[in-house]
Order: structure tokens, then sequence, then C-alpha cells
């Protein structure tokens, strides 16, 4: 008996040593965008627009063994879902007995330490005012009442379903409701939207509840409606489509588009971002997705209630504690608390040792290797710097011997040319004496022509002035 009473303890504080990283709460803090490791469950990795707005909720990535499997938008005002985002798998049956309710510590008590999660019967003793911002089994008792499930355990498999069972994914619901629903939502899910669109790889689907006034035991909201959003996306084509229910077991799912299912919602909602890819909307892919919907709705619920996790009220009974497991029970609580919490204090102390320590690692590694590149970088400089020095000095002295050198050549060109010159004055001399008798030959051969070219024209103008005086003369003498 005090080996049951102390194992639980016992492990809980095992698993606090082995796991420190768990301390992490998977309710995000308010103000920090998306859902974290589950915005992997949103088209593009964004969340609906307009209903994070609604007072009092809070942003779950519902983990389950440290592993993310669905996000949830929870109304703590409400405690019910305000929605659920998750991805198809084909479901199989899940073993009732293998699972049980379970809540989200950090929802009541976010100093707890406990991260995701846990079975409500293994906390119930350990969270400060649990019940405080979410539903429990208690709440559902006597009321006629059953938890509903948001994100049906039957559209998922292994760990993923075990996860739907939690109260932070569930309403509250009439037995003949949660069997039409929960038939509807399998059957459209399974047989009408995933097959067109790769079994489910490229579809998103978010389930919600629009919370009424009407409460179960002055706590707990029942939806005044449910919905479900699908958006499919191959890559290259996307359509989307819609569907809501009224909370009456007679009343059936009514299909409708995306942008109708949004305006009966808060305004401003937007679930998917830019419309499910409105620009590559393909009516053509739509097409045989609504003929598959309009024959599922043809055909009447199999109303084969669903196997539900048992309440607090449907539980066999146990034996009554005798006093010494009583009395046994009140000394162990309080030492396994105490000794949880010690161990949990030395795990943060280790942490926070580590924690200083690493920094100061960092924080002198991060000093040396500035210290290392600072003097790299002014040996660089000096060998940069020397090297100029040297090619400015290499330059100099080549500006200088090339100055030297051409005053040289220009102090032994003077007498060189003078030389020359002295040398090719003969030459030149004799060069010219042809040209200059060639020159004399022509002055005087052109002063004898005009020589012979005076006379000519003397003896010419003679000749004219001989002939017009005799002109003039003669014919006087005739007459």
């Amino acid at each position: 008996m005090g080996l049951s009473n102390l194992l639980p303890c016992l492990s809980l504080a095992a698993l606090l040593v082995a796991l420190p990283d768990a301390a992490r709460s998977e309710v995000i803090a308010q103000g920090e965008p998306g859902f974290g490791d589950c915005d992997a469950f949103f088209y593009q990795q964004t969340p609906p627009e307009g209903l994070g707005d609604l007072p009092k909720v809070a942003k779950i990535c519902q983990k389950y063994r440290h592993q993310p499997h669905f996000a949830t938008l929870y109304s703590t005002q409400d405690r019910i879902p305000i929605y659920s985002a998750f991805k198809y798998q084909e479901g199989t049956q899940c073993c009732p007995e293998e699972a049980s309710w379970m809540v989200e510590p950090q929802i009541d008590d976010q100093k707890n330490g406990l991260a995701g999660m846990m079975p409500e019967a293994e906390v119930a003793d350990s969270v400060n005012n649990l019940g405080t911002n979410q539903a429990l089994t208690s709440d559902y008792v006597d009321s006629g009442y059953e938890a509903g499930q948001l994100n049906p355990s039957f559209l998922q498999k292994d760990d993923h379903q075990l996860a739907t069972h939690s109260l932070t994914n569930s309403f509250p619901v009439k037995p003949p409701l949660q069997d039409v629903w929960h038939w509807e939502i399998e059957n459209l899910v399974s047989r009408a939207l995933a097959p067109h669109c790769e079994n489910g790889k490229d579809l998103y689907l978010i389930s919600g509840a629009i919370p009424s006034s009407h409460k179960v035991n002055d706590k707990v909201s029942i939806p005044e409606s449910l919905w479900l959003a699908a958006c499919c996306d191959d890559g290259s084509n996307t359509w989307s489509m819609g569907f809501i229910k009224q909370a009456a077991a007679e009343k059936r799912l009514e299909d409708l588009s995306l942008e109708e299912l949004e305006k009966k919602l808060p305004e401003g909602t937007r679930l998917f971002k830019n419309n499910c890819g409105q620009d590559r909307h393909d009516p053509k892919k739509l097409e045989p997705v609504g003929k598959s919907v309009k024959k599922i709705k043809a055909e009447k619920p199999a109303l084969q209630s669903k196997k539900s996790l048992p309440m607090p009220h449907q539980a066999p009974k146990e034996e009554e504690c005798g006093f010494m497991k009583k009395l046994f029970y009140f000394v162990i609580t309080p030492i396994c608390r105490l000794l949880t919490f010690a161990i949990y204090m030395v795990v943060q102390i280790v942490k926070f040792i580590f924690y200083i320590f690493s920094t100061l690692l960092h924080m002198l590694i991060t000093g040396l290797c500035t210290f290392l590149k600072t003097i790299a970088s002014v040996l660089m400089h000096v060998f940069t710097s020397l090297i100029h020095v040297l090619v400015n000095i290499m330059n100099g002295l080549a500006r200088n011997i090339y100055r030297v050198l051409m005053v040289i050549y220009r102090i032994v060109c003077v007498p060189l040319n003078l030389l020359v010159d002295i040398l090719s004055f003969p030459f030149y001399v004799l060069g010219a004496v042809p040209a200059l008798l060639h020159d004399i030959a022509r002055g005087v051969s052109g002063l004898f022509m005009l020589l012979i070219n005076g006379i000519t024209n003397f003896v010419r103008c003679l000749s004219w002035l001989v002939t017009h005086i005799a002109k003039s003369i003669l014919p006087h003498m005739s007459t």
C-alpha cells in the first residue's frame, strides 16, 4: 500500500530530473505570435484571424509525450475550445482503457513546472486552483452531458489519437448529438474530403464551437453550433469548403463556402491565409468533393455510439479506504510533495548554475575570439603597411636611378651630337654640290632662254611697227 502511493511521487520526481526542459509551458504566452511548435497544423503556418481577439482565450500547443499533435484556441471564460486545428490521419480503433481524460496544468497554474497535457487524476493534488480556467470531469457529473471531442479521435491514430482525450479539446454534448456529429465528421473527412486531397496529406482542418449562454453546472458553456472548415492545397490548385451544424441531433451538417462560414462566425474572422489560396482555386477540383458530400448527407447516420471515456459518475466505485490507508496517505502525500519540490528546486538551481557557467563561458570565448580577431587585424595592418612602405622605397629608388641615367644620357649626348655633326659636315657639303650645279645650270639656261625670248620679241615688235607704217603710207602713194 505504501509503495503504491509512493511510486507516482517518485516517478514524477524522476521525470523532473530526467527531463528538465519539460518545465516549458505548452500554453503560448499572451502577445506571442502563432502556436509555437503547433504552427504546422495551420495552412501556411498561419492561425485564423479574428477568433484570437475574443476575451479570455488561451493558445495551446497540444503536446502529448513531448510531441505536438494539434493546436487549440481555448476559452477560459466558457471552458470549451473555440477551435482546434489538425491534420487528418487514417484513424484506428482506440482502446478506452489505454486513455484517460487529460488536462493542461499550465492554464490554471503557470508555475507548477508541468509541461503538456497530463491525466487529471495524476495532477489533481499537485496543481494549484485546478479547474479555475478549464473544465474538469467533475463538471459533467449528473449533468446529462458528455465530453465531446472537437478534434475527433477517430480521425487520428496512435499518440495523436490519445492526445485528443484532453478536456481542453472537449465540449458538453448530449449523447444523440455526439453520435450524429461524430458520424458526420468521420464520414465527411474520410470519404469526401481526404480522398480528393492526397488522402489528407495536403488537407488542413479546423473544427470549432460557438458557445452559448447556457452552461453545464453553471460553468461549462454548451455550444450553440459546431462547424468545420477544410482547405486543400496540392501546390498548384486549391479548394476549400465549410460546414456548420446547430446543436440539435436532428439537424444535419450544412455545407457552404468558406466565405459563407466566416460570415456566421465573429466579425473579422479569416480561417485560412489568403482564403486558402483563393487566386488558385479550381472549381473542377471542388466538383467531385461536392458530389461526395451530397452522397454522404443523403445517407442516414448509423448511430452506433462511439466508445467514450468514462466520467467519474460512470466509473466503478472503488473500495472504501480504511483508516490506516487514509492516515498513510495524509502522511506520505506531504512528504511526496516536499520531495518533489526539493528535487525540482535542485534541478532549477543546477539549471541556473549551468546557465551562469554557460553564459560566463560564452562571454569568455566571445572575448577571446574578439581579442584574437583584433590582434590578427592589427598584425595584418602592420604587415600590409610594411609592404606598402617597402614598395614606396623601391619606387622612389627606381625613379632616382632613372633621373640620374637621363642626366648622364643628356650630358653624353651633347658631344656625341656635335661630333656627329662635324663628321657629317663634308658629306652634307658633297651632297649639296650636285644640287648647286643643277641650280646654276637651270639659272644659266633660264638666262639664255630669257635673252632669246627678248630678241625674238624685239624683232617681232619691230616687224609689226614696220608693217604698220608701210600700210599707212602705201595707200596714199597709190592714190
